[in-house]
């Protein structure tokens, strides 16, 4: 049984029909990539898993427990966790208190704080400092940290590598590597080299529908298979 499954799902933004009968399987303990050209769908898709936009038909089942109707809260309760690509955190707060209040409750903090400063050194640097006042490459690795150290069964990332300059993307690679580890992650990224280098299995989204799907080992980032979805 698959640990996250997405059937035949629908969902719309007003009267614009984003997602138009989604099928995805996610099975426990690999990283599968959506990939695509922007405003496809792909992100649309996570939001749709954390029903922060609600299919309206279609079934979304983690664990074989129905998701669709429940409130995105709820859904974080079962153990997923969203690293989004505006790299929401608390401007206000520290980089270690950022860090802190993404700790489970029963989670050990100086575990996780360890975790996040071995994972990004620049990070530790900038303990002190306000979320606001960090670059946007660091904000991305604050980011990432935040939802590594969340003790979640399945990861959503949504472009992590998005705007980062080549270093802070292989910082980012190397971070998703070991959070893959032992977290099941699903991976929105437009880095194609990336995101198969990543990933185990990848879907490609064209116009709400997936039109390929397969094991990354059968690809390359030249592949015309792929480069016919992506150019634009």
């Amino acid at each position: 049984m698959s640990l996250l499954s997405l059937s035949n799902v629908h969902t719309y933004y007003g009267e614009s029909h984003v997602l138009e009968g989604i099928d995805i399987d996610v099975h426990e303990g690999e990283v599968v990539a959506l990939i695509g050209r922007n405003g496809v769908g792909k992100t649309t898709t996570l939001r749709s898993v954390l029903q922060l936009t609600q299919p309206r038909d279609g079934s979304i089942t983690y664990r074989g427990e129905e998701l669709v109707g429940l409130g995105t809260h709820e859904v974080a309760q079962r153990g997923l966790g969203w690293i989004p690509e505006e790299r929401r955190m608390f401007g206000q707060l520290t980089v270690e208190e950022n860090i802190r209040v993404a700790v489970p409750d029963a989670g050990d903090e100086a575990a996780a704080l360890d975790q996040a400063f071995e994972t990004f050194p620049d990070l530790e640097s900038r303990r002190d400092a306000d979320a606001s006042d960090l670059s946007g490459g660091q904000q991305q690795m604050l980011a990432l940290a935040r939802g590594l150290v969340g003790e979640n069964d399945l990861l959503l990332v949504d472009e992590p590598s998005e705007g980062l300059a080549p270093l802070i993307v292989d910082a980012v690679a190397d971070a998703l590597n070991a959070a893959a580890e032992h977290t099941t992650i699903l991976l929105v990224e437009q880095n194609l080299p990336l995101a198969l280098d990543l990933a185990d299995r990848f879907y490609v989204i064209d116009h709400g529908t997936v039109v390929d799907s397969g094991d990354t080992s059968d690809v390359t980032a030249d592949d015309d298979r792929l480069r016919r979805y992506l150019s634009a």
